[in-house]
């Protein structure tokens, strides 16, 4: 245990739980916004190239989730299986873990890039792309893909450095590559004094630099400075039952992730009904719930690694206490937000937006679905939390009835019912009846789990 503490300088094993949580949330939350503010950033100088640099850049997207969301997945998988360790007091295994998260997600981020490294004309023409765009796509997928193997260091390390209760750090090492992506951004992609104007080119050797410079950095960190990680090989009997282990978890959480653009595709769609001032509106809706629900999301990041631990030492009365915990701060946190939205949706509307059309289906986005995001929230920390219990195909399962059972087809049938606002009220019934479902299923864990320590 003195190693934990050593490294991150909290104990999650003994520390108060609520103290704790805040401890680690906070510093996330910083990174976040960061990262967020930067990524506006990105988006915002390309947009100055003209329409087809940020046409050709917005095609990027659904290819660079898949591998994004994929190494999320395997860093989900990493940080269960790292903190269950230490909870036990395993520390050699950690190591072992760590040290065999970087070789697969390498391996594995290797091979899917340049699997899409060797078919971009074909995979971008499938999604729609004119011939016009595609040299234009060339210019920032050739660097992506070859730079992506980059991704594994501050995706797979800042698990490993939360996986030990060390949150601060994680979120220094986004902030900073976020930082330089953002400084590099219109130096490269214009030109400055002797450095020519590379166009969408620049933007892509900007995000890479970014990311070699906080690969280098957390693999300092995580293995010469914390010594989290080994910095010799590994046998390839002790790299096969780790690399299992995390992808028992890594894999399911992965596709839990990938279902998110899917169901946001079949909700444009039906918004798109309503012709494009509703699916601008929509598209602005959309932004402000990632903003409104950053604390969730930072909350989603920082509670599995306690879980992990305590569950690792057999202590499910913290576990217990820290998920209830979490549940009714979101629920009280994300109300309070709700409040001030309601109160400045007019100043919002005004600022995205140029129609009454648009402005008025924004007000109407704002006065609805937010009410429902706290109880977004306890769906989201309890799939979080059944990953840190390592029983991820039940948050799988969870992520696929909240979608595709609840939230969707509730949306569809209020907008055939009641129009646009049935299709914003029937979400919010999804979001209830989903949180509802998810809240019990997880409480009825903690006497099930009790029961099998006690027996062991």
């Amino acid at each position: 245990m003195t190693q934990i503490k050593k490294n991150s300088q909290i104990s999650l094993l003994e520390d108060p739980v609520s103290p704790t949580l805040k401890r680690m949330t906070i510093p996330m939350i910083y990174g976040m916004v960061l990262l967020m503010t930067f990524n506006l950033v990105d988006t915002f100088f390309v947009g100055l190239l003209g329409t087809q640099p940020l046409a050709a850049i917005s095609f990027t997207f659904p290819i660079t989730f898949t591998v994004i969301s994929l190494t999320i997945g395997l860093g989900i998988g990493t940080s269960a299986v790292i903190a269950k360790a230490l909870g036990k007091g395993n520390n050699e295994s950690a190591k072992n873990s760590g040290t065999a998260a970087i070789y697969l997600a390498a391996i594995v981020v290797g091979i899917l890039s340049y699997i899409g490294y060797c078919f971009i004309d074909e995979m971008f023409i499938l999604l729609g792309a004119s011939e016009e765009l595609l040299p234009l796509i060339h210019q920032y997928m050739d660097i992506w893909f070859i730079g992506s193997i980059c991704l594994i260091g501050p995706m797979i390390g800042n698990a490993i450095l939360r996986a030990s209760g060390d949150t601060k750090t994680p979120s220094i090492i986004m902030g900073s590559a976020g930082l330089i992506n953002a400084i590099l951004d219109p130096i490269l992609i214009f030109g400055l004094g002797p450095i020519p104007a590379m166009g969408i080119q620049g933007a892509a050797i900007a995000t890479l630099i970014s990311w070699v410079f906080g690969m280098l950095l957390v693999l300092y960190i995580i293995g010469i400075n914390r010594q989290l990680i080994h910095t010799k090989l590994l046998s390839l009997k002790t790299f096969i039952a780790s690399s299992k282990d995390i992808l028992h978890i890594g894999l399911p959480a992965a596709g839990a992730n990938m279902l998110t653009p899917i169901a946001a595709a079949i909700l444009t769609a039906i918004v798109a009904n309503y012709g494009e001032s509703a699916v601008a509106a929509f598209g602005v809706g959309s932004r402000i719930e990632s903003i409104a629900c950053l604390v969730v999301l930072a909350l989603s990041m920082t509670l599995p690694p306690f879980i992990s631990q305590n569950f690792g030492a057999s202590n499910m009365l913290r576990v217990e206490q820290s998920y209830k915990t979490s549940v009714k701060f979101v629920l009280v946190w994300q109300l309070l937000i709700y409040l001030i939205l309601v109160l400045i949706a007019p100043f919002i509307a005004d600022v995205f937006s140029t129609e009454q059309a648009v402005a008025d289906i924004i007000i109407l986005f704002i006065w609805i679905l937010p009410l429902g995001y706290g109880l977004q929230g306890v769906i989201i920390l309890t799939n979080s939390s059944f990953n840190a219990l390592h029983k991820p195909m039940v948050a799988l399962i969870l992520s696929i009835i909240r979608l595709f059972v609840c939230y969707v087809p509730l949306a569809y049938l209020g907008n055939i019912y009641y129009g646009i606002e049935g299709f914003f009220i029937g979400g919010l019934c999804g979001n209830l009846i989903m949180a509802m479902i998810s809240y019990r299923l997880f409480d009825k864990q903690f006497p099930h789990e009790l029961v099998e320590i006690k027996e062991t």
